[in-house]
């Protein structure tokens, strides 16, 4: 087994990381994200441009296709026994970066084999999952995307503005962010082609320190993706009127005394029509957490919601 002791070459990153932890595995995302990003890019912004200077300074070719499907935004592959990483041309900065970031990953995940006999290489979907939790956790470093979600009031569109990325990014990275800290559940809603309204994407995350913080037995409370709209929900009431809704008290218990729930649904409205809708969920306790956000959109204040969202 040979080691290519040049400091940018990729091979000698998953080497370090091999030595430092023992096995890929038990460095958690986070920390690979979190040595990568400290090793290459310092104090830099991951920009497009400093994410192909690193490719090329890590030993991989960069290539952009115009003739990537509709569904594929990149791809990475060996040639002549160099790692190419495959683009798709015309892509928006923000997927250019992950797809970047994304291909590093799964490259990764085949040199880690060669440097760690008893690693055994993640599957499919589980490569692909830990690629893109690795490139949000490049992208939005934990603890300075942490402290702007709460300053934020967990404003799903005003940190995709902030930090030049897709809803969907943020609203996932927000759950990992969280996990541990606070039970939290979010999710964008969207139109399909026949305009029926539908989760698209969901997160969640729960409170290990304070296990009687979380909501248990429930789990129908909490759309998941392909869930159709509710009517009379504050999703349904947000995309018919275009403006934000908050239901500050959502009881659960039949005696309807509890604080249960506070639920925010705030409409992304693109020429005059909401185009997806993030509804983001809390413990009543917790209802502070949405101040910033909730001062900022002025929602319609609605009662009477009872174990539904």
């Amino acid at each position: 087994m040979s080691i290519i002791k040049e400091p940018s070459d990729l091979r000698y990153f998953c080497y370090r990381l091999v030595r430092k932890y023992g096995s890929p595995d038990k460095a958690s995302e986070e920390q690979k994200a979190d040595a990568f990003r400290k090793y290459y890019l310092g104090n830099l912004p991951p920009s497009v441009q400093a994410l192909r200077a690193l490719a090329s300074r890590s030993g991989l070719k960069l290539d952009i296709s115009d003739k990537m499907p509709a569904n594929l935004r990149g791809y990475n592959h060996v040639v002549n026994g160099t790692n190419n990483i495959v683009i798709k041309e015309n892509d928006t900065v923000s997927g250019t970066q992950n797809t970047i970031l994304h291909e590093i990953r799964e490259i990764m995940e085949r040199i880690f084999p060669t440097l760690c006999r008893t690693y055994t290489p993640l599957k499919t979907s589980a490569r692909h999952y830990a690629a893109n939790r690795f490139a949000a956790a490049v992208l939005l470093p934990s603890e300075s995307f942490r402290t702007k979600v709460y300053e934020t009031g967990f404003d799903v569109v005003d940190l995709a503005s902030f930090y030049s990325k897709s809803c969907s990014q943020v609203l996932l990275r927000i759950g990992e962010v969280t996990q541990g800290m606070l039970f939290y559940y979010a999710g964008i809603y969207e139109p399909d082609p026949a305009n029926t309204w539908r989760v698209t994407y969901w997160t969640g995350s729960s409170n290990h320190e304070d296990p009687e913080a979380n909501i248990y037995g429930l789990n129908g409370l909490f759309p998941r993706k392909g869930r159709e709209i509710l009517h009379d929900s504050l999703v349904d009431l947000a995309v018919r009127t275009g403006r934000s809704h908050l239901a500050e008290r959502i009881t659960l218990l039949d005696d309807r005394e509890d604080e249960g729930l506070v639920a925010l649904a705030n409409p992304l409205i693109i020429q005059d029509k909401p185009c997806k809708v993030i509804l983001t969920v809390l413990l009543s306790q917790n209802r502070g957490l949405l101040a910033q956000q909730v001062e900022r959109l002025n929602p319609v204040k609605v009662e009477g919601f009872h174990r539904h969202l």
